[in-house]
């Protein structure tokens, strides 16, 4: 065998390798709630607990936490909590929650999503250790990291140890854009001055949140996610998507919502009502060829626009609160191209520049909604104004620049 053909075998099978080591690394991403039963259980261990979790805290074996941990002995479960959709999470969007009874386990169940967005020392008198496992999506506005932010409040002030059991950012961990809440639109939708979309782990804004805006430090333990790289969307990691909330039905709807989210504060459909949310918007007054067009030329990258039609319905389970419900609307489905090149932040200012731009006398700001989700009151002035996108981007990349430095002391991958 001639020496070229040996050189070119050799790099072969080094690639091979490669290839092989990173589609193992792929294949086993274990989550810290299989973690803290297989390789953490001492943090446990004899200790009375509480779950603050819903229906995405799975093992890797099909089976839920609680139903593990239930079910394990020298650990014993005092209370449930449970977010935003509930302990199960068949709650549809806004729906307050009551307190209950899990059916499985006879345990009390309370609502952070209703009466009370807080434990109370009630709620936790008996328990030594409170837990956190529920699958985020990786925008400011969705509601768990709010449901989080509290409970390490609650337990700072009750001196109950915290342990959060990490799961990966679902949209990856390099991306981070958007502006910084401002702290005067502190809301659930916008609990602390992190940009819409962080590129944050559970656990890292957990980390993030006691060492920087919490008021009393947290005694926090972090179970960390393994062979999960920050490149890494949710498809690459080999968990099973299990919806982390009615209208999140996949992945690709994930990847857009950061900025598809700004809907929700006009009065344009977002597509709740189909089974298309966020990857399907519209209203009765848009062209949608007048749409695409326009959105064409503001440079819009890694997706593909096509028009449609649609007629928003209530859907049990998943859509109670319905815009323009049976009524006939056009718009434009989008379609993920290159998940890389996306830019779903600065899509949703374009989307809302192109909309105040062509429908004037019919596109409207639902004023209190928008302020809180964007959490500033620039983005509604700028765009009934006619700044441009470009314009409106620029007022937030100074301070962005200055989370992202900040976010390093707390990445834990």
């Amino acid at each position: 065998m001639n020496y070229l053909l040996r050189l070119f075998l050799i790099l072969l099978s080094f690639n091979i390798l490669a290839c092989t080591k990173s589609e193992v690394e792929k294949k086993h991403v274990i989550t810290g709630a299989d973690l803290i039963v297989s390789e953490n259980f001492e943090l446990i261990k004899n200790k009375n607990i509480a779950v603050v979790t819903n229906h995405t805290a799975v093992l890797s074996n099909g089976v839920h936490l609680i139903d593990t941990l239930f079910n394990t002995s020298n650990v014993t479960i005092k209370a449930l909590f449970g977010p935003e959709h509930g302990i199960r999470g068949n709650n549809s969007d806004g729906t307050k929650i009551n307190d209950n009874i899990d059916d499985k386990t006879g345990i009390p169940i309370y609502s952070l999503y209703g009466k009370t967005l807080k434990p109370t020392s009630e709620m936790l008198n008996e328990v030594d250790v409170v837990i956190f496992d529920i699958q985020d999506i990786g925008a400011r506005f969705y509601t768990y990291i709010s449901t989080m932010y509290n409970v390490m409040e609650a337990c700072a002030e009750l001196d109950k140890q915290m342990i959060v059991l990490d799961r990966p950012n679902p949209i990856g961990g390099i991306k981070v854009d958007g502006p910084l809440r401002h702290d005067s639109l502190k809301s659930f939708v916008a609990i602390a001055p992190i940009p819409i979309q962080h590129g944050m782990t559970i656990g890292e804004l957990a980390f993030l949140f006691n060492e920087k805006y919490l008021a009393e430090k947290v005694d926090l333990k972090i179970v960390k996610v393994n062979n999960w790289k920050r490149e890494y969307l949710y498809d690459e990691c080999n968990i099973r998507w299990i919806n982390p909330s009615p209208n999140m039905p996949n992945l690709e709807t994930a990847i857009v919502y950061p900025g598809m989210c700004f809907l929700e504060g006009t009065n344009i459909s977002e597509g709740r009502g189909t089974y298309e949310p966020f990857l399907t918007f519209g209203a009765p007054f848009i062209n949608s060829e007048q749409l695409i067009n326009e959105l064409e030329m503001l440079n819009i990258k890694g997706i593909k626009l096509t028009p449609t039609q649609f007629t928003p319905v209530k859907i049990p389970n998943m859509a109670t609160w319905v815009k323009y419900e049976n009524e006939l609307c056009s718009g434009v489905k989008i379609e993920i191209t290159n998940r890389e090149e996306i830019q779903s932040v600065r899509f949703g200012i374009k989307l809302l520049f192109a909309l105040n731009k062509l429908y004037k006398d019919d596109f409207a700001f639902r004023e209190k909604r928008i302020d809180k989700l964007f959490g500033n009151e620039y983005l509604r002035i700028m765009i009934l104004e006619g700044k441009t996108p470009d314009e409106i981007i620029s007022v937030w990349e100074k301070d962005l620049e200055e989370f992202k430095t900040l976010r390093k002391n707390y990445l834990l991958y």
